[in-house]
């Protein structure tokens, strides 16, 4: 690794451009992020790539905007820090943020709804695709899939989303530690504090700038797993508890953040907009990015005990498999409101098969959608 410190020009100048052009997920930004940092430049080696990418696996947050903000602090101390998340999220809202405001002033027009009535479709289609792999990956044992048919259950029942999660992961732990015999006290409970602030039950609240923030700071602080599990903490609140958004909005809204480079979490920036104007996006992404930043200045220290603790391990598979639940509930819910007709049924039909078989970018599904819907517009209009 060179040990000289990155200059900020040259974080800046990388991050702005991942920030432009980063389609596809998480999985692609920190492949990208990876083939650039440790390929290209050298800054990093492979082993302290891949020992920053199992932290962020560890911390509340989007996981690709926390490598770039471990990747700033690592090259150029705070200043760094601050400057590779800024870059890399900042273009992404921008970009986002003008597609809200194209919304609010077209959204109702007709070839604005048929473009969002074939993009939704598409949009459910990359969640299923989300979440088959990510169960695959979180269902490794009996125990879990116990787990996680057991919060599938309460998340219909009602239970909100964040004491699924939080007893999911409890559950987990408690049975890693009968399993093993050994309860580390110190490290379990240092992940279960982590989660109380946001496990309060969501409570009727007036539309407003502060309460639109202290909203997505929630968010950002207690979300574990896929971005995609973004729907879950959206629905609940914003479409079931506080009716400032439809389900279709929502989808509207996932769409958006899909099709935008960038952080997936940039679809707060879409849904403040939309709710309170430009004021209710600044606040909106503000909210559900801080945490990140606050979490990898004080993770750095408490990394490597909670990596070596079994029930902290465990915590997170439990939290994992609950992640999964809630998205598979969500997901549910949402393609009721996007497969409306047999022309919406053939297009998800045909992305799952394109995700799932042929790995296709998600965003030429979206692109492909598009064309769809405006060929039905012109076709029956």
């Amino acid at each position: 690794m060179n040990s000289r410190s990155t200059p900020l020009r040259e974080l800046s100048g990388l991050f702005l451009r991942l920030g432009c052009t980063a389609f596809g997920g998480p999985a692609v930004h920190i492949a990208m992020m990876e083939d650039e940092v440790v390929r290209r430049r050298g800054w990093l080696t492979r082993d302290a790539f891949l020992d920053l990418l199992g932290a962020t696996n560890l911390i509340p947050g989007p996981n690709s905007t926390e490598m770039a903000i471990h990747i700033g602090r690592e090259r150029a101390g705070w200043k760094g820090l601050i400057v590779a998340g800024l870059c890399f999220i900042v273009p992404a809202s921008l970009i986002t943020a003008v597609l809200a405001w194209a919304y609010v002033r077209y959204g109702s027009r007709p070839s604005a709804t048929a473009l969002l009535y074939a993009i939704k479709p598409v949009i459910i289609s990359v969640v299923v695709q989300a979440l088959w792999s990510l169960a695959w990956s979180a269902v490794k044992t009996r125990s879990l899939a116990v787990l996680a048919v057991a919060s599938t259950l309460a998340s219909i029942a009602g239970v909100s989303e964040l004491a699924v999660l939080l007893g999911a992961g409890i559950a987990s732990a408690a049975i890693r530690v009968v399993a093993t015999n050994r309860f580390r006290h110190r490290h379990l409970g240092l992940v279960v504090v982590a989660n109380i602030p946001g496990s309060a039950a969501a409570a009727a609240t007036p539309l407003g700038l502060s309460a639109l923030f202290l909203f997505f700071l929630k968010v950002g602080a207690v979300l574990f797993g896929s971005g995609y599990l973004l729907l879950a903490f959206l629905h609940a609140d914003l479409v079931e508890n506080w009716h400032w958004l439809s389900d279709s909005q929502l989808l509207d809204a996932i769409a958006i953040g899909q099709a935008t480079p960038g952080p997936v979490f940039t679809t707060a920036t879409f849904i403040g907009y939309v709710l309170a104007g430009g004021s209710g996006a600044i606040v909106a992404t503000v909210g559900i990015f801080l945490p990140s930043f606050v979490f990898v200045v004080i993770s750095g220290p408490l990394i490597p005990r909670l990596r070596r603790s079994p029930a902290a391990a465990a915590f997170l598979d439990g939290v994992n498999v609950g992640a999964v639940a809630l998205m598979a509930v969500i997901a549910t819910t949402l393609a009721r409101t996007a497969l409306v007709d047999v022309t919406t049924g053939l297009l998800a039909a045909v992305s799952i098969v394109s995700l799932l078989r042929y790995r296709m970018n998600s965003l030429w599904l979206v692109g492909g959608g598009a064309v769809v819907g405006l060929g039905v517009h012109w076709l029956t209009g």
